[in-house]
């Protein structure tokens, strides 16, 4: 970055951090029982240039980099709330629609992306199938001057509120990867779309997580992403890359949210007549910790520096996200238990990041899918 990239960088993550511990740190429990952010903090972080930043301000966005969307991923994590879903409404469903949209597409959808008005989400798991989405059911045939939808969708992120609902569909059955097409579906507008229930998990209890069912939904034509049929798994391929990345830059937020939490408690408590950060190995652990923090984070910003490039491979990708979930993971463990019983009550946030850790090995591909493809550059 030039200096005065960096300064305006800074001043955005100021103004990021004030918007998050005003609107979300104070809201996070009452949303983590509720199991959903409210519907308000949308048309809120929208206002503020939150939603869309690195989406050129032609089409409504702040007009900037995906650094800015890095940015706003950190500072939600630094208030320990990755349940929002902002990153992947504004860093994977309305990049889809930049890329490979027509210019009408962009002009209708990422404005109202942009302010909140749509709320956005990418239906690919299916209830039999997860990381081969070759093997996807869900069928958008041909109708008439459209397409007819039918298919179920599970462990969608924004699931109960999203309205606008990129479905990853068969548009020919027997084409396999390549029968596979992307159909944008704004969801006020059609019959025979569904809602199931806010699935209860094990962490991100405030992100609406759902299943979601197309019942003979039709659209027009112009749903179709793009203008050309069955490149929708080529599509969703080429943003595989920025899609692992986001999920290695909240592994690092909490990581080092993680890390931070842990050095004031075992400062301030104490143990045997001393505080805990006193023992050897309270400290040899937090500076491992703090250790696979700064390499996480130095590797996340080259590979950061390497997307704004257009350089950013798969393999590059997959590294991130492997290493640095499998660290998070390790890391929180650690801390937690440096905590003691403390650690295991709801009411302490390490808790919170404890739980929330372990799902970041299985989305976006799970950490085995990882390996494997760098095993293939080998």
């Amino acid at each position: 970055m030039t200096p005065e990239e960096a300064e305006e960088l800074s001043m955005f993550r100021e103004s990021v951090r004030r918007f998050a511990e005003r609107e979300i740190a104070p809201n996070a429990a009452r949303w983590r029982k509720e199991g959903v952010v409210d519907r308000d903090l949308w048309r809120k972080a929208g206002a503020a240039g939150l939603l869309c930043a690195g989406i050129p301000e032609e089409y409504g966005g702040a007009g900037g980099t995906f650094r800015h969307e890095a940015v706003i991923i950190d500072e939600i994590c630094r208030v320990n709330f990755p349940d929002f879903g902002a990153p992947l409404h504004s860093a994977i469903v309305a990049p889809y629609i930049l890329h490979y949209g027509t210019e009408e597409q962009k002009q209708r959808w990422l404005p109202r992306l942009a302010t909140g008005e749509l709320v956005g989400a990418i239906a690919m798991t299916e209830p039999g199938a997860g990381s081969d989405l070759q093997g996807i059911r869900t069928r958008a045939l041909p109708d008439g001057n459209g397409y007819v939808v039918n298919g179920q969708k599970v462990f969608i992120t924004n699931g109960q509120t999203a309205n606008f609902i990129i479905v990853v569909a068969k548009t020919d059955p027997e084409a396999a990867g390549r029968g596979i097409s992307l159909i944008c579906v704004e969801t006020d507008m059609v019959e025979g779309f569904r809602r199931g229930r806010n699935l209860e998990k094990v962490g991100f209890h405030a992100q609406d997580t759902s299943e979601l069912f197309f019942d003979d939904v039709r659209v027009p034509a112009d749903a179709l992403l793009g203008t050309e049929t069955g490149k929708g798994f080529a599509q969703l391929k080429e943003q595989l890359a920025q899609e692992r990345l986001i999920v290695a830059i909240q592994a690092v937020g909490a990581m080092e949210s993680a890390l931070a939490m842990t050095v004031e408690y075992t400062k301030d408590r104490n143990a045997f007549g001393k505080p805990v950060f006193d023992f050897q190995n309270t400290r040899f652990k937090l500076a491992e910790a703090a250790t696979e923090a700064k390499i996480g984070r130095i590797y996340m910003d080259f590979c950061i520096e390497e997307l704004v490039a257009g350089r950013l491979d798969a393999v590059a990708g997959a590294m991130a996200k492997w290493w640095t979930t499998q660290k998070q993971c390790e890391v929180i463990d650690e801390c937690l238990q440096l905590f003691g019983g403390y650690g295991y009550m709801a009411e302490y946030p390490i808790s919170t990041l404890w739980t929330d850790a372990r799902v970041q090995k299985i989305y976006g591909g799970t950490n085995e899918i990882m390996k494997e493809i760098i095993a293939r550059s080998l």
